[in-house]
């Protein structure tokens, strides 16, 4: 598959080997950075400030001999990228109607497409710009007349990369990108959605982690990707150092930096996922609403396809669940923290001092049980007025059942047991049901028959019944419509499945401790089960729901792609296919995608009736803010495409 056809770009921040005001080694540089790049297939590179020269020239920026090696030296460059097929921008100093310009120059298919000069020229400590070049409010032409194709020339251009929809860029020059109102704004409310930066930004402390912040926040603020290509420290003279820090950031999240302080040529690649960010800025009305401050003129420029073999950008497994161990467990604690907080605002505002909750052992009705235990302890009232309620049926089993009350007694609460059996049975013999004949009727009829106990005891007790129904769940519609699908509020309803096992340990490790840790590690370890069908010859759980319905790790792949970045199916399957070669075949993949698709089509209406319950992350799927999506919606678009790609590979 093509870049291309996966909506993305491959884009290399290069730190190049320098010498100051050597114009043959610097190019010699650029050159062997760029062929070096094209075998990784880059399409798009950029080189720092002044890279043809070195930033720290001086006055020899006045010498006759050095402009005219620049001037040459970009005839190479623009026969280079027609060599390579790429778009390569560098920057130069670039002479214009008795002026000095501190310009980035950007080169494709062998030509000169345009040249950006730099706007805001520090001027004070060790900065002494304006005393050899203007600013780009000097200028009285906007085309470079001294070149053949005597292109555009001013800071109103933006570069349409031909044959990649809205794959467009503006280019700002260092200082620029540190002012209150950097250009890269008003290009990215222009539609430009990758932001370039060629900078030669000296060293001190604490700058390389503020640098790295405002690259992350002008990714994130102007819903781009930001290329910052920084000189390196062969930039280093007289009282300064340069590290040659280098960054590629995507929508607040960095992609791909360079090593600092190294002498030999740093290349920071990334591929920048183009589709992402033009899905991001529809679904945001503020984007919508924002106007660029100038009029800009649309250049275009050619680049050359590649393959998608490995693509270099990061594909998480787990979406909801962060990699690093110290980020997963302060994502743990602050999605705690909200559960436990919207949880204590609706006991407070119902006046409700008492709780009602189903408990079966598993991981959904523990993670609602702790977060009940906490949003009490908060508030300083007694856990004996959590009533934790376990309801024995059909399919439970002595593990989870164990689990259940040996947690509720560690943690305090009131425990009630009701066997379902008997009520179970007089509703089959009500209805005409068979009992031996295990389908839907009897699955639902045991789920339903727990939530009218719930729903009784809470009003017999005078207190709210609080949902363990899960994110991923409610995606599928594995929930029992008017059974556990409904309660008075919903702690878990934007928590993914692949996140609750996380959360229950790390509340084993942070919030409880002796036998209750114990047991939140036992149940972290028990298979996912609504324990609808009776136990297997050995007492164990029979009805193991990953069987069913399908790994939840692929399910919730599934469901931050669809959702969060709205991609198309034959993309979901790529990205897929990539994040979980070792584990699935293509053919499996395909199969619980399909699965995906027409269950979350199918269940909707289950999600256009839920209950109220806390937002904790990106994905939500709440009626009522996240996700309007008709009851009736058709997905045959869907899953026509992927009988395409099905087709296609038989």
């Amino acid at each position: 598959m093509l870049l291309r056809e996966l909506g993305m770009i491959r884009v290399a921040a290069v730190s190049p080997a320098l010498k100051v005001a050597d114009v043959a080694f610097n190019l010699a540089a650029i050159e062997e950075a760029t062929l070096q790049a094209a075998d990784q297939g880059v399409q798009l590179i950029v080189f720092p400030e002044l890279a043809l020269t070195g930033y720290s020239c001086g006055d020899l920026f006045y010498q006759q001999s050095l402009l005219e090696n620049v001037r040459d030296g970009l005839k190479t460059l623009t026969a280079l990228s027609e060599q390579t097929g790429m778009i390569l921008i560098a920057g130069a100093p670039v002479r214009q109607s008795g002026r000095l310009f501190n310009a980035a120059v950007v080169m494709s298919h062998g030509r000169i497409c345009g040249v950006v000069p730099k706007t805001y020229l520090p001027n004070t400590q060790e900065f002494y710009e304006e005393r050899w070049f203007s600013s780009s409010v000097d200028l009285v032409d906007d085309q470079l007349t001294w070149l053949d194709e005597a292109p555009p020339f001013g800071t109103d251009l933006l570069f349409d990369v031909d044959g990649m929809p809205d794959c467009l860029f503006g280019l700002e020059i260092c200082e620029d990108a540190w002012v209150a109102s950097p250009p890269s704004g008003s290009m990215a409310a222009a539609g430009a959605t990758l932001l370039i930066n060629l900078s030669a930004s000296p060293e001190i402390l604490g700058k390389c982690s503020y640098r790295k912040a405002l690259v992350e926040s002008q990714s994130a603020r102007c819903l781009a990707a930001y290329i910052y290509a920084s000189a390196g420290p062969g930039e280093s003279s007289t009282d300064l150092v340069f590290s040659g820090h280098s960054l590629v950031a995507e929508y607040g999240q960095i992609l791909a930096a360079t090593q600092r302080f190294q002498f030999e040529t740093q290349l920071a690649i990334a591929d920048i996922d183009i589709q992402r960010l033009v899905h991001e800025r529809l679904r945001n009305n503020s984007y919508a609403a924002c106007q660029a401050d100038q009029d800009f003129l649309l250049v275009p420029v050619e680049v050359t396809e590649r393959q998608a073999d490995n693509l270099l950008r990061p594909i998480a497994r787990n979406p909801f669940v962060p990699v690093g161990v110290e980020e997963r467990q302060e994502r743990c604690e602050e999605v705690f923290a909200i559960q436990t907080t919207g949880l204590m605002k609706r006991l407070m505002h119902t006046g409700s001092q008492k709780v009602v909750l189903g408990i079966s052992g598993g991981l959904d009705s523990t993670l609602a049980l702790l977060v009940t235990v906490k949003a009490f302890d908060r508030l300083k009232w007694s856990r004996d007025d959590i009533v934790a309620v376990t309801m024995p049926g059909f399919g439970t089993t002595s593990r989870t059942k164990g689990n259940a009350e040996t947690l509720a007694a560690e943690l305090g609460v009131t425990l009630r047991t009701i066997s379902i059996d008997a009520a179970v049975r007089q509703h089959f013999a009500d209805i005409g049901q068979d009992p031996e004949k295990h389908d839907i009727t009897y699955e639902n009829s045991q789920a339903r028959e727990r939530t009218q106990i719930l729903m009784d005891l809470a009003n017999q007790v005078g207190g709210l019944v609080v949902g363990t129904g899960d994110l991923s769940e409610l995606a599928l519609g594995w929930a029992t419509y008017n059974g556990d699908h409904m309660s008075m509020y919903g702690v878990n309803a934007s928590v993914p499945k692949t996140l609750v096992r996380y959360l229950i340990e790390w509340c084993a490790e942070a919030e409880f401790s002796g036998k209750a840790a114990e047991t939140l590690h036992d149940i972290c370890a028990t298979p996912v089960s609504p324990e609808l069908l009776p136990p297997d010859a050995d007492g164990d759980i029979s009805q193991k729901t990953e069987e069913h319905v399908g790994p939840y790790e692929l399910h919730d792949f599934f469901l931050y792609q669809v959702v969060r970045n709205q991609f198309a199916p034959r993309k979901i399957l790529d990205l897929a296919c990539r994040a979980f070669a070792e584990d699935y075949s293509k053919a499996e993949i395909l199969k619980w995608l399909k699965i995906f698709y027409q269950r979350f089509f199918a269940q909707q209406f289950k999600r256009s009736c839920l209950p109220d319950g806390p937002k904790v992350g990106s994905v939500s799927l709440s009626p009522r803010g996240d996700w309007r999506m008709p009851s009736d919606a058709s997905s045959a678009l869907w899953l026509s495409e992927l009988d395409q790609v099905t087709g296609k590979d038989t």
